[in-house]
């Protein structure tokens, strides 16, 4: 594995009218990076055209490649799909919208193991009142419970390929971001704090704010708690065993 390799997730559902653009943005910086890079767009069950917009736009991008869900599955699966198909050092997910600058990449430090960067906007004026609710209350858990102190745990990070590959997640909806997180902090790791711009929209709506998406989030909240404690028990329990 290249110690400076990159591996950028698209997550996409239904932007047939941003993906394009999204992925030649990103193609572009990349190459600007001069480092080995992949590009894998998870198109999560679009019903729109996107699934068509992405093979037409990557024709002549090798370094591109889809992977489409047959359904709708959620931020959480798509990220799942991402982070088990990533190859290289770097990893990075990215939104399908068009609304992380690209150009920020350039901001990143050269980074080692023990190591992992998170992106963080000032102000998100775009996101619905009921949106910005879910997120609060995620910050909070995040302090109380899990002991983190991320300015913004939900916006754009870049992981080691060799931290994911220890971390046996288990949480299958968009908290898998929380528990990726928690556990690093137990096991030490550093993060790397980067302001981020939060573009607009060209087209559609920002997707994600539903009373279902708010029961599920409760739900997986309660597992969260419960996995993050089993896993610091398991991590002390290997650090007795081992000494």
């Amino acid at each position: 594995m290249n110690t400076n390799s990159w591996s950028l997730g698209i997550l996409c559902y239904n932007e047939e009218e941003n993906i394009e653009a999204t992925i030649k943005k990103a193609h572009a910086v990349l190459e600007k990076l001069q480092q080995p890079f992949e590009i894998l767009i998870i198109d999560d069950g679009s019903s729109d055209k996107s699934k068509e917009v992405i093979a037409n736009t990557i024709t002549n991008i090798p370094e591109a490649k889809l992977i489409a869900h047959e359904m709708n599955k959620g931020i959480g699966e798509a990220l799942h799909t991402f982070y088990s198909s990533a190859k290289n050092e770097n990893v990075v997910y990215t939104p399908g919208d068009g609304q992380f600058d690209y150009e920020e990449l350039f901001l990143v430090p050269t980074f080692q193991q023990g190591y992992y960067v998170s992106f963080y906007r000032i102000e998100n004026t775009t996101y619905s009142l009921f949106r910005n609710i879910l997120t609060l209350i995620n910050k909070k858990i995040n302090a109380v419970f899990l002991g983190l102190k991320l300015k913004d745990v939900n916006w754009v990070k870049i992981y080691k390929k060799q931290d994911l590959e220890q971390l046996n997640l288990e949480i299958r909806s968009s908290l898998v971001e929380s528990e990726i997180s928690a556990k690093l902090f137990f096991l030490g790791r550093k993060i790397i704090e980067i302001e981020s711009k939060y573009l607009p929209r060209m087209f559609g709506q920002s997707k994600g704010a539903s009373w279902a998406i708010l029961k599920k989030a409760i739900f997986d909240t309660l597992l969260l708690v419960r996995v993050i404690g089993k896993f610091r028990r398991q991590q002390k329990n290997n650090r007795y065993n081992s000494n």
